[in-house]
């Protein structure tokens, strides 16, 4: 059997759960392949807990933690509207080919949809062809104003502690 559920941090199985997956992501080549820091593994849930824009979403099969998708709402200026940014979507090997990702961007999109928002957004390495196909599949596209300009490229630059 197959949920999908809004997780609830202050549910201690729903907190575990995102630890579980965090972890594994940030194991897996995509993730970075490195573990969580001690810190983010104490603090990560009851910091998201704290932000009324983060939205979690959990996939449990067999009752057992297999998916997870992280969103932060943001605002577009150009549409004057909320958007919904998936910012992770982790689907736990194990559980890989099930068409998990998809029953968690459904979530995501109605949960946007009940927001107001007027687009999802995500990031997708580009060398992640089986994500970027997920993607595409479920309606995503490169983002672009005007094909002249290219698409949009996703940067960074990090500060305090992560800089170093």
């Amino acid at each position: 059997m197959i949920e999908i559920v809004e997780a609830d941090f202050n549910l201690l199985a729903h907190a575990e759960a995102t630890i579980e997956l965090m972890e594994a992501y940030a194991l897996d080549p995509m993730g970075g392949g490195r573990g969580l820091s001690d810190y983010v593994k104490a603090n990560l849930t009851a910091e998201l807990a704290k932000r009324k824009s983060a939205r979690a979403i959990l996939a449990f099969v067999e009752g057992k933690p297999a998916g997870l998708v992280v969103c932060l709402e943001g605002f577009s200026t150009f549409a004057c509207k909320p958007l919904l940014n998936i910012h992770d979507v982790i689907v736990a090997l194990p559980y890989r080919g099930r068409g998990l990702s998809k029953l968690l961007l459904q979530k995501a999109e109605e949960i946007a949809i009940d927001l107001g928002c007027c687009k999802l957004t995500l990031e997708v390495l580009e060398g992640n062809h089986v994500a970027q196909s997920a993607y595409k599949a479920f309606g995503f596209s490169g983002y672009e104003l005007n094909p002249k300009m290219g698409k949009a490229l996703f940067w960074e630059k990090k500060l305090g502690e992560a800089a170093k």
